[in-house]
């Protein structure tokens, strides 16, 4: 069956490509919602090093997405099934030995190999989850959510279990999702947030605490943190986690940062802290996602930092979607109907 491949092929440059997908192997699955990361808007704009690009494009984009089941050889799931995609496609390691989306192996796609743009998307059995009571448009970020679930997740299994007051440094998206998923996964810890945007701030009406970060109390401290901050803020929210978390905490780094940063061993050594890198996601975090998904209240938040822009019916289109994302303060989500 002739498929439809939507590359980027260089820096804000989409060209179609046509393959063949086979109907023997694995899940079809039609794509019907999909949303913006930060990481697709990097490639998009060329903002990666020139040696990444040259390597890794020309390439699909996205690799959050929503779809429908077409067809199934494995006859797991039925036609017109809801589901999820998983892009993080592992080979040749054990779930016993490591966590699935850290493997030398893995393949990840829209990072060197084709994300979701496509008519149809063809994947093993595993790499689907199904849902149910959830929208397609906000089932579509269920890889965003999956990745706060595998952070809280490694930091269950790393702290200690002095847990009172845990802090999310950052205020975009990733920290709302994670704040979200931490208020669910510790329901007797406090969730303090800290960030630089007021007006991002006041989204997080469900947690305990917030502060910006040129105005944090003196006496404030937490027992454990996460980094979400990514790129330069990276520093100073590091900085100030090591300044403000009890000794023995934990730090979940999970921002992003392209250039190295300078870090504070002296304290971090002094305070017997640990830091713990957090990326991506695997298969048992989708599930806990889409659990914590199906619970009503969460569903209102997390609906309330998705912009739905209009349908994506050509080339053109996903240009004007990605320039919308620039102007959007969380997520972006649109409808693909190519």
């Amino acid at each position: 069956m002739i498929n439809h491949i939507y590359q980027l092929i260089n820096p804000g440059i989409i060209s179609a490509k046509y393959d063949d997908i086979s109907l023997d192997e694995g899940v079809i699955i039609r794509p019907e919602y999909m949303a913006v990361c930060h990481a697709d808007q990097r490639y998009y704009m060329g903002k990666r090093d020139a040696k990444i690009l040259k390597k890794k494009l020309p390439m699909a984009l996205i690799h959050e997405c929503s779809g429908e089941v077409a067809f199934d050889s494995t006859k797991t799931y039925t036609a017109g099934q809801k589901v999820v995609l998983i892009p993080n496609v592992p080979s040749g390691i054990s779930a016993s030995e490591m966590y699935e989306n850290y493997g030398k192996n893995v393949k990840f796609l829209s990072s060197g190999h084709d994300g979701f743009m496509r008519e149809f998307v063809n994947l093993p059995a595993d790499r689907v989850v199904p849902f149910n009571n959830i929208s397609s448009s906000l089932a579509s970020i269920s890889e965003f959510v999956s990745v706060a679930v595998h952070a809280a997740n490694r930091f269950s299994k790393c702290s200690h279990a002095l847990r009172n007051k845990i802090g999310i440094w950052g205020d975009g998206s990733l920290s709302f999702v994670l704040a979200n998923v931490l208020k669910e996964t510790f329901p007797d810890s406090k969730i303090a947030v800290i960030g630089k945007n007021r007006s991002k701030l006041m989204q997080f009406i469900f947690v305990d605490e917030t502060h910006t970060a040129d105005n944090i109390p003196h006496d404030f401290e937490v027992d454990h943190a996460f980094e979400c901050a990514g790129g330069e803020g990276s520093y100073y929210a590091i900085d100030d986690i090591i300044r403000y978390i009890n000794p023995q905490g934990s730090v979940m780094l999970m921002g992003v940062s392209e250039n190295k940063i300078a870090v504070n061993t002296r304290d971090i050594l002094e305070k017997g802290l640990t830091f713990v890198g957090s990326s991506r996601s695997g298969r048992e975090d989708f599930v806990k996602a889409i659990k914590i998904m199906e619970i009503s209240k969460v569903q209102k938040r997390l609906g309330s930092i998705i912009h739905e822009d209009k349908k994506v019916r050509s080339i053109k289109d996903i240009h004007r979607v990605f320039a919308t994302d620039l102007n959007t303060p969380f997520k972006t989500v649109f409808k693909w109907d190519m």
